[in-house]
């Protein structure tokens, strides 16, 4: 029996510049067995799978809230309007917390996307470099979706390939076993990606990204040996190194620098590609909602004069994004910074142009240590 998969083409379609915009297409939703007929469609098709990667309001993205708000880091702060975040921070969620069920829904939404892509490709004819290249991409950025499940639930259904919906409800896959296929997955990707991209095709995968999360996925196994084999690929490539500021990690004139080694394009241009971090995490004093309060445990935690501090933490008196922090900014009297930008500079509060830094140098560097670290335990 024929299986109909239906492919749904977003408003964001293809990568076209250094801060990640997506061209627009007409939003429909089409037969895949007849989609797939040139290169441009399964670029196309490649591109709608990078989507769910966003922060924004469309996607509901909350996995910063998973990180920060479950820390003691900072608390949920906010008006209340998102009980979901108060059940995070007081670990009472349940399986019908929002949060969870849009994140679930969301990841998913990019593995199926990928596995179309996948699928669909070797009936287009294409010459093999693109091939290769396009396979590389889906195969990354499908193996971090399911990173990122793991991270937050555990065992989580495998999908390799696409399936009918009747067939869907299917036990959770160990998570040794999706650690496996992320591994796997990103070895052969990371064989047939570029180093790099040119300037109009920032944002996508590259292999150095793919051998990254190869070693994070090993990490979270405390597979050691395995961790410090690919963080030595990643330094091999030589193209990495950190940058001597801090704070130009997290700045829009210094986005896609030599320490990012897979960051997530955002772009201001009002078409639901922009950051929408900067009016989640922004005082609530600057019409931002003032979610995730820093505590002062974690304030106090930075040592005196460590420079990190006044790029990720704000306290009374110090420039806040075109205004002078105040103890009233936030119940706990301190702030966050990072990812946000002074309101004045974009055109909405919540479409923001600073992106999101999934992996950087610095960390790959940290997680080689871990092997010693662990086995000296």
């Amino acid at each position: 029996m024929k299986q109909t998969t239906f492919l749904l083409l977003t408003a964001l379609a293809a990568l076209t510049s250094c801060q990640g915009i997506l061209d627009k297409e007409p939003i429909a939703t089409l037969d895949a067995g007849s989609f797939f007929q040139s290169e441009a469609d399964a670029v196309q098709a490649l591109n709608a799978a990078y989507s769910p990667l966003l922060f924004n309001n469309e996607n509901a993205n909350f996995y910063w809230a998973f990180a920060e708000i479950t820390s003691d880091e900072a608390i949920t702060g906010g008006d209340g309007s998102r009980p979901g975040l108060v059940e995070l921070d007081a670990f009472t969620y349940t399986p019908r917390t929002e949060e969870f069920n849009a994140f679930w829904k969301l990841q998913y939404e990019g593995i199926t996307q990928c596995n179309l892509v996948l699928d669909n490709l070797p009936k287009v004819e294409m010459e093999q470099s693109r091939r290769d290249q396009i396979t590389g991409e889906a195969l990354f950025l499908r193996s971090y979706y399911y990173f990122l499940l793991v991270q937050v639930f555990g065992d989580v259904p495998l999908f390799t390939k696409l399936t009918p919906p009747d067939q869907l409800k299917v036990p959770r896959t160990p998570k040794a076993d999706v650690y496996a296929q992320i591994q796997a997955d990103c070895e052969l990707a990371g064989q047939l990606l570029p180093l790099s991209h040119p300037a109009s095709e920032v944002g996508r995968a590259t292999r150095g990204a793919a051998y990254a999360l190869a070693a994070k996925a090993y990490l979270y196994e405390e597979k050691w040996d395995k961790v410090v084999e690919y963080t030595g690929k990643v330094k091999a490539l030589g193209i990495y190194d950190l940058v001597p500021d801090y704070g130009d990690n997290f700045k829009k004139e210094t986005q896609n620098n030599s320490e990012s080694v897979w960051e997530i394009q955002h772009a201001n241009l009002e078409l639901g590609v922009g950051n929408f971090l900067n009016q989640w995490l922004m005082s609530r004093k600057l019409n931002g909602y003032g979610f995730a309060e820093v505590t002062e445990e974690f304030f106090n935690a930075f040592e005196p004069g460590d420079p990190r501090r006044r790029f990720t933490v704000a306290q009374r008196d110090e420039e806040y994004f075109g205004s002078i922090y105040k103890n009233s900014f936030s119940s706990t009297k301190y702030g966050t910074r990072k990812y946000l930008q002074d309101t004045s500079t974009v055109s909405q509060p919540a479409d923001g142009d600073i992106n999101y830094t999934a992996i950087r140098f610095a960390e790959v560097l940290l997680w080689k240590p871990k092997r010693s670290t662990s086995s000296a335990g």
